[in-house]
């Protein structure tokens, strides 16, 4: 039961063939047994968990579910607020905040009758991690427990991999969803800018900033984006508009499609692993053979974009956590306060040249887009470092894979694409036009069920 996906859960708790409450307690004594090895969880709700699946089999029974994510066992990164659950964001500074209030879209997946199994391990504020002096460790890599995660949705990536959750929410400011996932061999999809509120998440950077949901596969990684995305008046950057119907084209595969590949951020700009390009390369063989035209395209370096990203990230992160910074300095963890302390010395010509820039950039890829339907790169340049190597300045060292579409908005998923030499995962990432999440969940879908990876998971899992 640990293994179902949400889709295979959501039909069989619809046939009656499973229960909402035995499903959730198989999750509840899972996490039990394998979280102390992990660290994924910083709370587990199990009252909270015990009573929605009550709730949710009492209309199993009765025939009024509420849709697919009904019945469903999840939990939320920790900078997602719950109303009278502490929410930490895994900080000494809110080690005992307890919201008043659900984020909006912890309320939306409550109401279609998700179970709530708890609160995730994330880096601290969601940009300072791995660190080891906070009042919670950071979670660990179920391929190897010796290994890095990935943040800052670090604990969603654990969680699902291990099978401790169905699903979970992340958020994703510079690739905090997607290089989990990639890192843990799940799925993950930062949506188009405006596409889920942030109303009730912690914030990061606010002109960055994205809500987005993880999962074991693209397809229940698009049940779980229909019951969380949708117009906030609250978020002044919430898109109004219908929100479309994620997995109708799941199936159709990808003959017609025409894909560009981004090739030089991972040959050049920050060369992938062998085992990361052939993972690669095999897409796109794949998507070649069943009808796709795929064709490599040329983008500004890697570096330009993230050189734009990052000074914005950490200045637009400074500007929340100055006032804290001033009074609470050292309660802050080491790497968060260090890397955001930083942006002290950037000057407003700065920003203002990175503003400039990154339109520029998002105009870039805009038009490369035009005649287009998805682009194709790495996720992250290989398997997981062991997290005690992981550098201060890691996010600092080489461009990041992901951040081009954190500073222009455009959607972009990650799925695993095999495993290297060491037996962790590695992965590919795959975006799209703004709003285009149906493409991008048919040709992750279309990958997935021809390949085998989706059937292997964590030894300690077993």
């Amino acid at each position: 039961m640990s293994t179902l996906t949400i889709a295979e859960a959501a039909t069989q708790i619809a046939a009656r063939k499973i229960s909402p409450v035995e499903l959730a307690k198989t999750q509840l004594e899972r996490i039990r047994r394998l979280d102390p090895q992990l660290d994924s969880f910083l709370l587990v709700t199990e009252e909270r968990a015990l009573a929605d699946a009550k709730a949710a089999e009492t209309r199993q029974t009765a025939g009024t579910l509420r849709g697919k994510l009904d019945g469903i066992p999840i939990a939320h990164k920790d900078i997602y607020n719950t109303a009278g659950i502490r929410t930490t964001a895994h900080s000494k500074l809110l080690e005992h905040n307890v919201p008043a209030r659900d984020a909006h879209t912890v309320r939306k997946w409550a109401d279609a009758g998700t179970v709530m199994l708890g609160k995730l391990a994330t880096h601290e504020f969601a940009f300072g991690g791995p660190s080891f002096d906070l009042p919670w460790p950071p979670a660990r890599n179920p391929w190897n427990r010796e290994h890095f995660t990935a943040g800052s949705s670090s604990g969603t990536g654990a969680a699902i991999a291990a099978g401790l959750i169905l699903g979970g929410t992340g958020s994703d400011t510079g690739g905090s969803i997607r290089g989990p996932a990639a890192l843990c061999g799940i799925a993950g999809i930062k949506p188009t800018y405006g596409l889920s509120s942030r109303v009730g998440i912690l914030p990061l950077a606010f002109s960055l900033d994205h809500a987005g949901p993880m999962a074991w596969t693209a397809e229940d990684c698009a049940l779980l984006l229909q019951g969380m995305a949708g117009y906030d008046p609250e978020d002044p950057a919430s898109v109004e508009r219908p929100v479309a119907d994620f997995t109708a084209d799941l199936g159709r595969g990808v003959k017609g499609l025409r894909i560009g590949v981004v090739r030089h951020f991972f040959e050049t700009d920050n060369r992938a692993s062998d085992a990361t390009r052939a993972g690669i390369d095999a897409a796109l063989d794949f998507f070649r053979k069943e009808g796709a035209e795929v064709r490599d395209i040329t983008l500004s370096p890697a570096a330009d974009y993230h050189a734009v990203g990052y000074l914005l990230m950490v200045t637009e992160a400074y500007t929340l956590h100055a006032p804290w910074l001033r009074e609470r300095f050292t309660d802050y963890g080491e790497l968060f306060r260090d890397r955001v302390a930083l942006a002290a010395t950037v000057s407003g010509p700065d920003i203002v040249q990175a503003t400039r820039r990154r339109r520029l950039l998002c105009h870039e890829m805009a038009v490369a887009m035009e005649n287009l339907d998805i682009i194709v790169s790495a996720s992250q340049a290989g398997e997981a470092p062991r997290i005690a190597d992981v550098p201060k300045w890691a996010n600092m060292e080489k461009p990041s894979f992901t951040m081009p579409f954190n500073v222009t908005g455009f959607p972009a998923i990650s799925v695993c694409t095999g495993f290297g030499e060491g037996g962790l995962p590695v992965a590919m990432q795959l975006a799209g036009k703004p709003f285009s999440e149906p493409t991008l969940f048919r040709v992750a879908h279309a990958y997935e069920g021809a390949t085998p990876w989706r059937n292997r998971r964590p030894a300690m899992c077993d």
